[in-house]
């Protein structure tokens, strides 16, 4: 085979099938490859003619191809799609994606932050429902740049993708009020949360002053994000004696359903319901949960192509992306 004097990376990646970050670190000697793939990549650079005036000239740029991505918790329906977004995305641009789980612990967070800049990714995407001050001075310390989806510091400095979470929850419970509901109960995260403390519940407290109702703090209600937690909330749910919640979280919302079920409510006549996340539990419940619909694909998707333009050194007129949400009307409201 007649070999190529003006071979580059991108032609040994092409050859091979494998992305640059794997040339990359056959040329570099990093023992993080397969013996079977390093010899792919070797016979390449051979039969190419990619010599090591050419590696340098790939690797002036100190890019990685690599992005970090952060997430609280890799069962989670909600940020799973989030990850596919991203992850087709970043393949579209040729990135790896380096993925870690904090179980939403922000010692956990500070130490993957810190971990995939040792690692040295050109850009990192942060999910989660809070950064934590720690967090924050970890990022501002990083070299590359970093894209928030589907998460929210409260200064609103970092780039970040999301929904408008106050209107979301503003029309969520004026569909309640039209319905004839006045105990309409909000469960979210922690209020020490800015996703929760000034948006969700902003949003609830406009739509009852918009609809002459007086905002009663025991009608506020903290979960844990999972089904136990929408169980044990619902008792106290019940004793306050609302007639309808917003959930924060599909699985708080699918526990609190069950509960209120198996209490005589009838579901919506007596009790409604309206859950966040518009997973994939909400259309296998009976009945199906009316949700606030989240674009998460997309939301995931334009938080990565935000971070590719970021790498580039690309100007971006607009960091802080509200992309379109909807109110997916199901079985736990009557309209």
């Amino acid at each position: 085979m007649q070999k190529k004097s003006s071979a580059t990376i991108y032609d040994v990646a092409n050859r091979v099938g494998v992305s640059l970050a794997t040339v990359s670190r056959v040329v570099n000697g990093n023992s993080n490859v397969r013996e079977s793939t390093k010899r792919k990549v070797l016979d390449a650079i051979e039969e190419l003619g990619y010599h090591p005036n050419a590696v340098a000239r790939g690797l002036a740029s100190k890019k990685t191809t690599t992005i970090g991505v952060v997430m609280p918790d890799v069962t989670d329906m909600y940020y799973s799609e989030l990850a596919r977004g991203i992850d087709d995305v970043a393949n579209m641009y040729h990135y790896d994606v380096l993925l870690t789980n904090t179980d939403e612990d922000p010692v956990r967070e500070t130490m993957a932050v810190n971990n995939l800049a040792s690692k040295q990714v050109d850009g990192t995407i942060f999910m989660g429902n809070e950064l934590d001050r720690e967090v924050l001075n970890t990022i501002a310390g990083a070299d590359a740049p970093v894209v928030l989806a589907g998460s929210i510091d409260a200064e609103g400095q970092l780039p970040s993708v999301n929904i408008d979470y106050v209107k979301a929850v503003e029309e969520a419970v004026d569909t309640m009020v039209k319905n004839k509901h006045k105990r309409i109960a909000l469960v979210t995260g922690p209020m020490t949360h800015a996703i929760n403390k000034l948006h969700r519940l902003v949003g609830y407290q406009t739509a009852l002053e918009k609809a002459d109702i007086v905002f009663d703090d025991k009608l506020l209600f903290v979960a844990h994000q999972d089904y136990a937690a929408g169980l044990q909330i619902a008792e106290k749910i019940l004793a306050a004696e609302a007639d309808g919640v917003i959930a924060y979280d599909d699985e708080v919302a699918l526990g609190i359903m069950n509960y209120m079920r198996e209490h005589g409510k009838r579901i919506p006549e007596d009790f409604e319901i309206i859950t966040s996340n518009d997973t994939k539990f909400t259309i296998v419940t009976r009945p199906e949960l009316t949700s606030i619909g989240q674009p998460k694909y997309d939301i995931g998707a334009v938080a990565m192509r935000m971070l590719t333009k970021l790498m580039n050194n690309e100007i971006i007129d607009d960091t802080q992306v509200k992309l379109p949400h909807t109110l997916e009307r199901r079985g736990t409201t009557i309209n």
